[in-house]
């Protein structure tokens, strides 16, 4: 069936809007940022390092030399594994802090965990894997199963050094090499390394006045306990909360696959919400076995294109949205709209004004489904979201909304006080009355846009004369294609890191482990020591860069805080979106050329 645009209520106010807007943003800033937040360390609740899932076994030091360095066994590290191991690179490790493959998918193991865009095109090499998930937004447990499968196939699992942390990278000018240093007292001398650490890595906690007095439960999502809860990762029968009442901190992509878990199996839930988060309807039927047969070669990259453009950029006049979900509602009706008054002429200003009333249209149709779905007209109002689209991440979710007319579960909006203002021995206080709980669940995200050393936890990156990366970069990244830095040979990066930006994350990851396997195996085959950019390479590439890219700080301007503007920034200098300004295909096409040449300009290599 041919995906058709929504219906949105067709006259609204979008100067008011507007102003609802700025309003509810202000009320919700906070003078202290990033800092609001703190690492688990275990004092609070489990240190992010301990691992529930898998006991982290005893083992003597690694002494050796290697080829490449992996940091990272998420879909970062995945993917530059898979195309180092196509690329005829075998001897690298992966190294994680986790017990094996998967990334964010191996910690992350909360009630009702599902990819929340669609599995299709999320997971990776599905046509080369000869896989299909069972259903467009696939359990959390089926993506991990996935992850790992993938590196065995492929014959990369059984290197992989897990519940190893590293703590320190530093370039030795005699060897050219890096020496690496874990908490496992390895000394692992890497000729290159590839930083694929993630963006969800590294959970936080709020600095909540009093948190570490309260006496009862306490964890974060990130690092579930079922032996707490009852239940578990593939039947989340929370059976052991029947007596507990229990509050989750947090309403963005984790709590609301949770939350309908927690209530209903809590004696009572409170859901404490400072902003909250757009939640569309998710339909998720089994993979249509007919449709599974009738897709041909490449399907999977096509698919991937289709919404990329219909997520980030724009449809063809030709074209068809062929995931049809939340995701691309906004361009998908702005299409059909331009196609009905003939593909009229407009310049880049008129197109953005175009789209931004079709975004407040789409915005007011989620608030509109909120009437429709909360009994309660005040807690339905304190649930509906009032900004742009893409200011924080859209969701979907059936049962989210409804879990709020449970009698057994309340919402707790802390918009005003901007978060809890504090815990007691007992329990939460909010307005300055004091809720008593028996556990409180942190779903409060990762350190995603937050400073480098927060996110990455590595404590040393040293390279030439000893300079660390983190005061090479201290206003944001400088780079030669989001890829290498000078002064840092044979380092490279995996991320949002000044580059090409894909509406599919792994499709991202993914190209930029392709890019980086063909230097690496380029200086392999032509027997280079080192390789790094030149300065005036990377000065040109990098004010290449900011000539053309967007600028977003109107509309970061807008945005309530979040992991997207780091907290009210207006120009976040580690912000996810900032992507190569002629697109995704325009920056490939840029590194193919780049590759095609075969004279690896820009790099300086050392023999």
């Amino acid at each position: 069936m041919t995906c058709q645009p929504t219906r949105t209520p067709a006259e609204i106010d979008i100067p008011s809007l507007r102003e609802k807007y700025r309003v509810e943003r202000e009320k919700r800033l906070r003078p202290d940022g990033q800092r609001q937040y703190f690492r688990p360390s275990g004092e609070v609740v489990a240190s992010y390092a301990a691992d529930p899932h898998q006991p982290i076994e005893a083992r003597e030091p690694i002494s050796e030399e290697i080829d490449v360095i992996v940091l990272g066994a998420g879909w970062g590290g995945i993917m530059a594994a898979y195309h180092l191991t196509q690329a005829g690179v075998t001897n690298f490790r992966n190294v994680d802090t986790a017990g094996d493959f998967g990334g964010v998918w191996y910690w992350n193991r909360y009630p009702g965990i599902q990819c929340d865009n669609e599995s299709y095109c999320y997971l990776p090499l599905l046509e080369e894997m000869g896989f299909m998930p069972s259903k467009k937004f696939a359990d959390g447990w089926e993506i991990y199963e996935y992850a790992r499968s993938i590196a065995a196939k492929f014959g990369f699992a059984d290197r992989a050094l897990f519940h190893t942390r590293i703590n320190s990278l530093r370039w030795d000018e005699k060897l050219n090499r890096w020496r690496v240093g874990t908490n496992r007292g390895d000394d692992i001398r890497a000729r290159f390394v590839i930083n694929a650490c993630g963006v969800l890595n590294m959970p936080k906690l709020p600095s909540i006045p009093g948190i570490d007095k309260f006496k009862g439960k306490t964890f974060h999502t990130a690092r579930w306990d079922y032996a707490y809860t009852g239940g578990s990762y593939q039947n989340p029968v929370l059976d052991k909360l029947a007596d507990k009442r229990v509050a989750i901190v947090g309403t963005g992509a984790t709590a609301i696959q949770a939350v309908p878990h927690l209530g209903k199996y809590a004696e009572h839930l409170f859901v404490v919400q400072r902003t909250p988060s757009s939640v569309d309807e998710r339909p998720n039927p089994p993979t249509n076995a007919e449709w599974v047969k009738s897709l041909e070669k490449g399907w999977q990259k096509q698919r991937q294109a289709n919404f990329h453009r219909s997520a980030m950029e724009f449809l063809r006049p030709d074209e068809t949205d062929l995931v049809c979900d939340i995701w691309t509602e906004i361009t998908r009706n702005l299409h059909a709209e331009l196609a009905a008054e003939g593909w009229p002429q407009l310049t880049p200003l008129e197109f953005m004004a175009r789209r931004e009333v079709v975004d407040y249209r789409v915005m007011e149709r989620l608030r509109h489904r909120i009437d429709d779905l909360v009994r309660d007209k005040q807690t339905a109002e304190a649930l509906k979201p009032y900004y742009r689209f893409l200011c924080k991440r859209p969701l979907s979710s059936d049962d989210f909304y409804p879990t709020f007319n449970r009698p057994n579960v309340s919402l707790i909006d802390v918009s005003q006080s901007k978060g809890l203002e504090r815990i007691t021995e007992q329990g939460f206080v909010v307005a300055g009355k004091e809720h008593a709980v028996d556990c409180i669940i942190f779903a409060s995200g990762f350190e995603v846009t937050s400073d480098l050393k927060r996110r990455w936890g590595v404590d040393i990156v040293q390279g030439r004369g000893g300079k660390s990366i983190y005061d090479h970069w201290p206003e944001g990244y400088e780079t030669l294609h989001g890829t290498m830095t000078h002064e840092f040979p044979n380092q490279f990066y995996i991320g949002y890191i000044q580059g090409g930006l894909n509406a599919s994350v792994t499709e991202q990851f993914g190209q930029q482990g392709y890019h980086i396997a063909y230097i690496i195996s380029q200086a392999l085959e032509r027997k280079v020591t080192a390789v790094e950019p030149s300065k005036q390479a990377q000065d040109e590439y990098v004010r290449h860069f900011r000539e053309i890219e967007i600028d977003l700080s109107e509309f970061q301007r807008t945005c309530p805080p979040g992991y997207f503007n780091n907290e009210g920034e207006e120009k976040p200098k580690w912000a996810l979106f900032r992507g190569y300004g002629y697109g995704w295909d325009a920056f490939q096409k840029l590194l193919k050329e780049w590759r095609d040449k075969g004279d690896m300009e820009g790099l300086v290599l050392t023999r």
